[in-house]
């Protein structure tokens, strides 16, 4: 019988004790971990050993937690849970919109590291998709077998989670999505974070497909409840 392959975590922190606690506490729930003290030893480790997430402090030496996060992003869609030592409202929706998956501000409980890392390691990199593979609007195109997206024939990039998150939409469309209810299909029910990374994630949607929030052909804004896909079908 085939042994259940562990799934890898790379812990990057300039503080050995704190890299020293957190890998102590996944090692114990059956993870492999892997360290790192600075961004370009964690960008070389990624690209090498490919972890399945990563534990990502935001104030390194050198090249910080952001721009690292700007750099990963380039070549690989690994979930990231980033660690500040501020409360600091701009750190947290830069860290989303360059595309983090959750947020944790220290000093953090180890053991809720270690439920948020479960959680998001849980959710899979899609949403549940519908029946069709592909949806076809008038301007926008969505393969999802290929998981690629175009805006008048041109194909567009989007994130892993922006994809499932228009996916999300446009397999309902004209249906109202509260931010709770996208969080649960995208995210999964178990999220830990703030309802607000769903704006950050449609505001950087918006901006990619090219759809004004004030003219969308393709995002609604429901004002005080949430968003619906307004695209028409062709």
């Amino acid at each position: 019988m085939t042994a259940m392959r562990q799934e890898r975590i790379l812990v990057v922190d300039d503080e050995e004790k704190i890299r020293t606690i957190v890998r102590s506490y996944l090692q114990q729930e059956g993870y492999q971990v892997d360290e790192a003290a600075t961004g370009e030893d964690a960008i070389t480790r990624i690209r090498e050993r490919m972890p399945d997430l990563v534990v990502l402090d935001v104030r390194l030496p050198g090249m910080d937690g952001m721009e690292v996060l700007r750099h990963i992003r380039r070549f690989s869609d690994v979930y990231v849970v980033m660690l500040t030592a501020r409360a600091d409202e701009m750190d947290k929706l830069i860290g989303l919109e360059v595309g983090a998956d959750d947020y944790m501000t220290k000093p953090f409980s180890p053991r809720e590291l270690v439920a948020r890392v479960k959680a998001v390691l849980r959710r899979g990199r899609s949403a549940t998709p519908p029946d069709e593979e592909s949806l076809r609007f008038d301007g926008l195109d969505i393969d999802l077998a290929r998981r690629e997206a175009a805006v008048d024939s041109e194909p567009v990039e989007l994130t892993s989670l922006e994809f499932d998150l228009l996916a999300a939409l446009a397999s309902a469309p004209g249906r109202v999505f509260t931010r709770r209810q996208l969080i649960e299909r995208v995210w999964g029910w178990d999220f830990f974070g703030d309802d607000r990374i769903v704006d950050v994630h449609i505001r950087n949607i918006r901006k990619t497909l090219g759809d004004p929030a004030d003219a969308s052909r393709f995002i609604g804004t429901v004002r005080g409840v949430g968003y619906k896909f307004v695209g028409r079908k062709p």
